[in-house]
């Protein structure tokens, strides 16, 4: 991997990550990511969270197209654009895969419930988008980016994710340097909206960007459970 050059190391967003370090660690550690690491991620875990991270990452898309229309900086606006496109292809992606490795049709995907877990990570983005100013919003979107590279590149460290591990394309899906540049790209992003806000501002980024972190843990916790809505049973077919 190319060495990228390295964010401020007082802005934002290493406050921001210094805050939740406990939280991060925990998500790496969590047994959905530790089984991950080790291959021994069982099929069923990994299909449930094939399908939540699909539905996870339309609405993500939309928070996404949301900030690139109220962004001020035309080149700001041109990543935020492109990355709620990439999420959308990626979405389809991992639809198209899903059908084509477990054999579901799309019929037995639509019967599968968006988990309560994903439902309230997607409802979060979509508020924080009609409701929140904009640096509220990117610090909000970006543990998406940060998180995600962050899990991957931990277990490519930990396991080389040759062609034999199980989850080899996921792994370095998030571990290659092209997504390293869009994580890089949306903390500088993120970075310079907090230098140009006042610290009440940057308050209300913080919590954003905490409760969205939060959501990360709450998203693998409900893989590795697969999560169902527990009144289910109350209601009729």
């Amino acid at each position: 991997m190319s060495k990228l050059p390295a964010p401020p190391a007082d802005g934002f967003c290493a406050r921001a990550w210094a805050h939740t370090a406990e939280l991060q660690q925990a998500i790496v550690e969590h047994p959905f990511n530790a089984a991950l690491t080790d291959g021994s991620l069982d099929r069923e875990r990994f299909a449930f969270y094939i399908v939540q991270d699909a539905r996870y990452l339309a609405g993500f898309a939309q928070a996404l197209a949301a900030a690139a229309s109220r962004a001020e900086e035309a080149e700001d606006a041109a990543f935020l654009a492109g990355a709620a496109q990439g999420a959308l292809l990626e979405e389809r992606r991992l639809h198209a895969g899903y059908v084509e490795e477990f054999g579901l049709s799309d019929a037995d995907i639509a019967g599968v419930d968006t988990s309560p877990s994903c439902l309230g990570y997607t409802s979060f983005l979509r508020a924080s988008a009609l409701t929140e100013p904009f640096p509220v919003l990117v610090a909000a979107l970006l543990p998406c980016f940060w998180v995600y590279q962050h899990v991957g590149s931990t277990i490519l460290e930990a396991t080389g994710a040759s062609a034999d591990h199980p989850y080899h394309k996921w792994i370095r899906t998030y571990a290659d340097d092209e997504f390293a540049a869009a994580v890089l790209s949306a903390r500088q992003l993120t970075d310079r909206a907090a230098a140009a806000a006042d610290e009440p501002m940057r308050e209300r980024m913080l919590a954003a960007f905490t409760r969205a972190t939060e959501y990360e843990w709450l998203f693998w916790n409900s893989a590795w459970e697969r999560e169902e809505w527990p009144t289910t049973k109350w209601l009729r077919p």
